[in-house]
Protein backbone atom coordinates (compact mmCIF):
# COMPACT_ATOMS: atom_id res chain seq x y z
CA UNK A 1 0.00 0.00 0.00
CA UNK A 2 2.96 2.54 1.09
CA UNK A 3 4.93 1.42 -2.10
CA UNK A 4 4.29 4.43 -3.93
CA UNK A 5 6.27 6.44 -1.32
CA UNK A 6 10.29 6.54 -1.78
CA UNK A 7 12.52 7.21 1.34
CA UNK A 8 15.57 9.48 -0.10
CA UNK A 9 18.73 9.45 1.55
CA UNK A 10 20.95 12.11 0.33
CA UNK A 11 24.50 11.74 1.30
CA UNK A 12 24.75 9.19 4.27
CA UNK A 13 27.97 9.10 5.91
CA UNK A 14 27.24 6.46 8.35
CA UNK A 15 26.78 3.08 6.65
CA UNK A 16 24.92 2.25 10.18
CA UNK A 17 22.18 4.98 9.74
CA UNK A 18 21.05 3.35 6.48
CA UNK A 19 20.97 -0.26 7.93
CA UNK A 20 18.66 1.60 10.92
CA UNK A 21 17.07 3.58 8.16
CA UNK A 22 15.80 0.25 6.81
CA UNK A 23 14.90 -1.17 9.74
CA UNK A 24 12.80 1.47 10.66
CA UNK A 25 11.03 1.23 6.82
CA UNK A 26 10.43 -2.67 7.45
CA UNK A 27 8.82 -1.77 11.25
CA UNK A 28 6.40 0.08 9.44
CA UNK A 29 5.86 -2.08 6.28
CA UNK A 30 7.60 0.52 3.66
CA UNK A 31 10.30 -0.91 1.30
CA UNK A 32 10.79 1.97 -1.21
CA UNK A 33 14.61 3.36 -0.26
CA UNK A 34 16.80 4.90 -2.35
CA UNK A 35 20.30 6.17 -1.38
CA UNK A 36 21.65 9.40 -2.88
CA UNK A 37 25.71 9.15 -3.49
CA UNK A 38 26.43 7.45 0.23
CA UNK A 39 29.59 7.53 1.10
CA UNK A 40 29.75 3.71 1.70
CA UNK A 41 27.42 1.21 0.72
CA UNK A 42 27.23 -2.05 0.79
CA UNK A 43 28.34 -2.01 4.02
CA UNK A 44 28.46 -4.86 7.02
CA UNK A 45 27.63 -2.18 9.29
CA UNK A 46 24.58 -1.50 7.34
CA UNK A 47 23.66 -4.90 7.24
CA UNK A 48 24.19 -5.20 11.20
CA UNK A 49 21.82 -1.99 11.81
CA UNK A 50 19.26 -3.17 9.73
CA UNK A 51 18.70 -6.09 12.23
CA UNK A 52 16.48 -8.28 9.73
CA UNK A 53 15.14 -6.06 7.36
CA UNK A 54 18.11 -7.13 5.04
CA UNK A 55 15.61 -7.20 2.03
CA UNK A 56 15.14 -3.41 2.43
CA UNK A 57 18.69 -2.76 1.85
CA UNK A 58 19.06 -5.33 -1.07
CA UNK A 59 16.48 -3.55 -3.17
CA UNK A 60 17.55 0.04 -2.37
CA UNK A 61 18.45 1.47 -5.35
CA UNK A 62 21.09 3.65 -5.47
CA UNK A 63 21.52 6.68 -7.23
CA UNK A 64 24.57 10.09 -8.35
CA UNK A 65 22.39 12.64 -7.19
CA UNK A 66 18.72 13.72 -5.77
CA UNK A 67 17.61 14.88 -9.04
CA UNK A 68 18.10 11.38 -10.78
CA UNK A 69 15.89 9.70 -7.64
CA UNK A 70 12.75 11.91 -7.97
CA UNK A 71 12.81 12.04 -11.67
CA UNK A 72 9.35 10.59 -11.89
CA UNK A 73 8.01 11.57 -8.67
CA UNK A 74 5.10 13.67 -8.65
CA UNK A 75 4.93 15.06 -5.19
CA UNK A 76 8.69 16.09 -3.24
CA UNK A 77 8.90 16.77 0.37
CA UNK A 78 12.34 17.56 2.06
CA UNK A 79 12.65 16.91 5.57
CA UNK A 80 14.80 19.82 7.90
CA UNK A 81 15.10 20.89 10.97
CA UNK A 82 16.94 24.33 9.67
CA UNK A 83 15.32 27.69 9.43
CA UNK A 84 15.73 29.19 5.68
CA UNK A 85 16.06 33.06 4.32
CA UNK A 86 13.37 31.91 2.09
CA UNK A 87 10.35 30.37 3.61
CA UNK A 88 8.67 27.00 2.05
CA UNK A 89 5.31 25.48 2.44
CA UNK A 90 5.83 23.65 6.23
CA UNK A 91 4.15 20.26 7.02
CA UNK A 92 4.17 18.12 9.80
CA UNK A 93 4.45 14.22 9.57
CA UNK A 94 1.05 14.15 10.22
CA UNK A 95 0.07 16.51 7.51
CA UNK A 96 2.55 14.74 5.54
CA UNK A 97 1.06 11.71 5.85
CA UNK A 98 -2.36 12.77 5.13
CA UNK A 99 -1.41 14.54 2.04
CA UNK A 100 0.84 11.09 0.48
CA UNK A 101 -1.66 8.39 2.21
CA UNK A 102 -5.31 9.66 1.98
CA UNK A 103 -5.71 12.67 -0.12
CA UNK A 104 -3.59 11.89 -2.66
CA UNK A 105 -3.10 7.84 -2.88
CA UNK A 106 -2.15 7.47 -6.49
CA UNK A 107 0.65 10.06 -7.17
CA UNK A 108 4.73 9.05 -6.99
CA UNK A 109 6.03 10.75 -3.66
CA UNK A 110 9.52 11.42 -2.35
CA UNK A 111 9.98 12.14 1.19
CA UNK A 112 14.14 13.58 1.12
CA UNK A 113 16.70 13.52 3.91
CA UNK A 114 19.61 15.37 3.78
CA UNK A 115 23.02 14.33 5.51
CA UNK A 116 23.18 13.89 9.07
CA UNK A 117 25.57 16.96 9.94
CA UNK A 118 24.50 19.68 7.58
CA UNK A 119 20.77 18.54 6.37
CA UNK A 120 19.70 19.29 2.92
CA UNK A 121 21.22 22.20 0.37
CA UNK A 122 19.26 25.20 -0.36
CA UNK A 123 19.50 24.16 -4.07
CA UNK A 124 18.25 20.67 -3.09
CA UNK A 125 15.05 21.81 -0.97
CA UNK A 126 14.37 23.82 -4.53
CA UNK A 127 13.55 20.26 -5.65
CA UNK A 128 10.51 19.97 -2.96
CA UNK A 129 7.29 20.91 -2.73
CA UNK A 130 6.97 21.15 0.87
CA UNK A 131 9.29 21.75 3.67
CA UNK A 132 8.81 18.02 6.75
CA UNK A 133 9.88 19.45 10.17
CA UNK A 134 9.24 16.98 13.28
CA UNK A 135 7.98 19.29 16.05
CA UNK A 136 10.13 18.27 19.04
CA UNK A 137 11.79 20.13 21.92
CA UNK A 138 13.00 23.50 20.54
CA UNK A 139 16.33 23.60 22.71
CA UNK A 140 17.41 20.41 21.19
CA UNK A 141 15.74 19.50 17.92
CA UNK A 142 18.73 17.28 15.87
CA UNK A 143 16.90 14.00 15.77
CA UNK A 144 19.22 10.85 14.68
CA UNK A 145 17.87 10.23 10.80
CA UNK A 146 16.79 6.78 11.64
CA UNK A 147 14.82 7.97 14.06
CA UNK A 148 13.28 11.01 11.64
CA UNK A 149 12.24 8.62 9.44
CA UNK A 150 10.89 5.96 12.17
CA UNK A 151 8.41 9.23 13.23
CA UNK A 152 7.76 9.97 9.06
CA UNK A 153 7.00 5.97 8.40
CA UNK A 154 4.52 5.38 11.41
CA UNK A 155 2.81 8.32 10.48
CA UNK A 156 2.18 6.89 7.18
CA UNK A 157 1.60 3.54 8.44
CA UNK A 158 -1.22 4.34 10.89
CA UNK A 159 -2.62 6.77 7.75
CA UNK A 160 -2.37 3.43 5.46
CA UNK A 161 -4.92 1.94 8.37
CA UNK A 162 -7.24 4.65 8.51
CA UNK A 163 -7.70 5.47 4.88
CA UNK A 164 -11.12 5.41 2.88
CA UNK A 165 -12.52 5.27 -0.44
CA UNK A 166 -11.23 8.72 -1.92
CA UNK A 167 -14.37 10.70 -3.22
CA UNK A 168 -13.49 12.35 -6.94
CA UNK A 169 -14.48 16.32 -6.91
CA UNK A 170 -15.07 17.42 -10.28
CA UNK A 171 -11.86 17.06 -12.70
CA UNK A 172 -9.22 16.86 -10.06
CA UNK A 173 -7.22 13.33 -10.34
CA UNK A 174 -8.07 13.84 -14.46
CA UNK A 175 -4.73 14.19 -15.59
CA UNK A 176 -1.97 13.27 -13.48
CA UNK A 177 0.57 15.55 -11.62
CA UNK A 178 3.96 16.78 -13.08
CA UNK A 179 6.96 14.57 -12.13
CA UNK A 180 10.12 16.22 -11.03
CA UNK A 181 11.87 15.61 -13.91
CA UNK A 182 8.75 17.48 -15.90
CA UNK A 183 8.73 20.63 -13.77
CA UNK A 184 12.76 21.29 -14.37
CA UNK A 185 12.21 21.11 -18.05
CA UNK A 186 9.61 23.57 -17.43
CA UNK A 187 12.16 25.61 -15.17
CA UNK A 188 14.57 25.41 -17.97
CA UNK A 189 11.97 26.81 -20.41
CA UNK A 190 10.85 29.41 -17.87
CA UNK A 191 14.57 30.61 -17.22
CA UNK A 192 15.00 31.04 -21.18
CA UNK A 193 11.59 32.99 -22.18
CA UNK A 194 12.00 34.93 -19.16
CA UNK A 195 15.58 36.02 -20.33
CA UNK A 196 14.41 36.47 -24.01
CA UNK A 197 11.41 39.16 -22.84
CA UNK A 198 14.53 40.67 -20.79
CA UNK A 199 12.62 40.09 -17.44
CA UNK A 200 15.49 38.66 -15.62
CA UNK A 201 19.25 39.07 -16.50
CA UNK A 202 21.46 36.18 -15.68
CA UNK A 203 23.51 37.67 -13.15
CA UNK A 204 20.22 38.11 -10.84
CA UNK A 205 18.39 35.57 -11.52
CA UNK A 206 18.57 32.88 -8.54
CA UNK A 207 16.62 34.52 -6.24
CA UNK A 208 13.84 35.28 -8.74
CA UNK A 209 13.95 31.93 -10.41
CA UNK A 210 13.90 29.83 -6.42
CA UNK A 211 10.88 32.35 -5.63
CA UNK A 212 9.10 31.60 -8.86
CA UNK A 213 9.69 27.42 -8.04
CA UNK A 214 8.24 28.05 -4.53
CA UNK A 215 5.27 29.18 -6.32
CA UNK A 216 4.59 26.45 -8.59
CA UNK A 217 5.69 23.85 -6.52
CA UNK A 218 3.00 25.25 -4.12
CA UNK A 219 0.63 25.07 -7.08
CA UNK A 220 1.29 21.95 -7.32
CA UNK A 221 0.82 21.08 -11.90
CA UNK A 222 -0.93 17.92 -13.58
CA UNK A 223 0.52 17.69 -16.92
CA UNK A 224 -2.39 19.37 -18.40
CA UNK A 225 -1.74 22.74 -16.73
CA UNK A 226 1.91 22.29 -17.39
CA UNK A 227 1.62 21.95 -21.53
CA UNK A 228 -0.70 25.57 -21.73
CA UNK A 229 1.94 27.36 -19.52
CA UNK A 230 4.97 25.97 -21.84
CA UNK A 231 2.09 26.93 -24.71
CA UNK A 232 2.26 30.89 -23.44
CA UNK A 233 5.77 30.79 -22.86
CA UNK A 234 6.93 29.15 -26.60
CA UNK A 235 4.00 31.85 -27.68
CA UNK A 236 6.01 35.14 -25.72
CA UNK A 237 9.04 34.09 -27.14
CA UNK A 238 7.85 34.02 -30.97
CA UNK A 239 6.81 37.10 -30.58
CA UNK A 240 9.89 38.16 -29.05
CA UNK A 241 11.80 36.95 -32.31
CA UNK A 242 9.43 38.57 -34.95
CA UNK A 243 9.78 42.37 -33.72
Amino acid sequence: MLSHIKIVLVETTHPGNIGAVARAMKNMKMNNLWLVAPKIFPSADATSRASGADDVLAAATVCGCLQEAVADCQLVIGASARCRAISWPEITPRTCAEICVINEPYQSVAIVFGRENSGLKNHELDLCHYLLRIPCNAEYSSLNIAAAVQVVCYEFFVAAGLQGTAMRIGDKGECPLATAAQMESFYTHLYEALTDIGFIHPEKSKSIMRRLRRIYNRIQLDTKELDILRGILRMSQDNQKSR
